[in-house]
């Protein structure tokens, strides 16, 4: 039986449409809902085609980079490849989604987010009379901009040096320079969490009562402040990680079952507690995940394909583009040892 992935067309320009990454557009020319029902059901258009070229990307018995410029059309595919293992490698590490309300992909470098910041009168569902006026809650575009930043990591390496290179073991290298750059914007996140975006929207900032140190009374007086908000996400340095997990309250044998056996800690509070050496030492980050932050991307993973499938690898950039804007100010606080 003949399939439509066999014959589709590949070249370079595949990758410069406006508005479509090379995915789309290859999903586009060999749709995946015709495959229903067949044994290529469970592969998308990408992987059609590296089955096509006969391309194994992972184990042991894993193709040399070479393979990929075995032909002309082949070698198209190799930049989707890098922007796959890039992103592979950012969402590994990636604890990004456990503290974003929402994403919103934009076109652009710069992004205007809206805002409500009700008073605690206008929170109250107060009982309508017949006839009388409903009580407003406004939304409106913020004042100033969300400023959106380009990162990424330079691929320095010549073609010769690698292209007899096991692409399972060249997928480690490109896992861990996505590893890099999702590191890079988490800082952004937490940058904005604690100073805000630009529209006067810093976090509160408590103090503990002793100097240097953490105690249970000093979670419960962090965890009374959040209200309305639910404080449901904490994100901890190791420094601060350490003293939390010597607290006697944490040294409940059900935390301790629930960590051996999920490799997941939750804190006496009820809250999800992260652990990231992007946060600041002394610092502690409370948040309702819920309504603190929205992640802006202007792009996915970007890569040089020009350089990538001509074999020009020497200083290849792969970068993407992203912001963060701050959404319900008192949704995060900071704590300060």
């Amino acid at each position: 039986m003949a399939y439509q992935y066999e014959t589709v067309k590949l070249d370079k320009g595949m990758y410069s449409e406006a508005g479509r990454s090379f995915t789309k557009v290859l999903e586009q020319c060999d749709p995946s809902e015709q495959y229903k029902g067949t044994p290529l059901e469970h592969l998308d258009a990408f992987q059609r085609q590296l089955k096509r070229f006969g391309i194994r990307v992972k184990g042991s018995e894993s193709d040399v980079v070479a393979k990929f410029f075995a032909t002309w059309e082949s070698a198209v595919l190799f930049p989707e490849y890098v922007a796959r293992a890039v992103r592979q490698g950012m969402e590994e590490t990636d604890i990004l989604p456990q503290i974003t309300a929402a994403e919103t992909r934009v076109s652009g470098m710069d992004y205007r987010s809206i805002a409500s910041t009700p008073g605690d009168e206008a929170k109250e569902l107060k009982r309508v009379e017949e006839g009388a006026v409903i009580p407003e809650t406004q939304v409106k575009a913020q004042e100033n901009l969300v400023r959106l930043h380009k990162r990424g990591r330079m691929l320095v390496a010549s073609y010769e040096a690698i292209q007899f290179q096991r692409l399972d073991l060249f997928s480690v290298t490109l896992r861990q320079i996505g590893a890099y750059m999702g590191r890079m914007h988490l800082e952004d996140a937490i940058q904005v969490l604690m100073e805000g975006d630009g529209n006067g929207n810093a976090a509160p900032v408590d103090s503990t009562a002793t100097e240097d140190t953490v105690t249970y009374e000093d979670l419960v007086d962090f965890w009374a402040k959040f209200d309305p908000y639910e404080m449901n996400t904490l994100l901890v340095g190791n420094d601060v990680m350490v003293k939390m997990l010597k607290l006697e309250e944490f040294q409940n044998p059900l935390t301790g079952l629930n960590f051996q056996g999920t490799g997941r800690l939750s804190t006496p509070l009820g809250a999800s507690l992260l652990r990231t050496s992007a946060m600041p030492a002394g610092t502690i980050i409370g948040l309702d995940r819920r309504f603190a932050l929205e992640m802006v991307q202007g792009s996915d993973v970007l890569v040089e394909y020009d350089k990538l499938i001509d074999r020009q690898l020497e200083r290849a950039a792969i970068t993407t583009i992203s912001g963060f804007a701050k959404l319900f100010q008192g949704a995060a606080r900071v704590l300060e040892l």
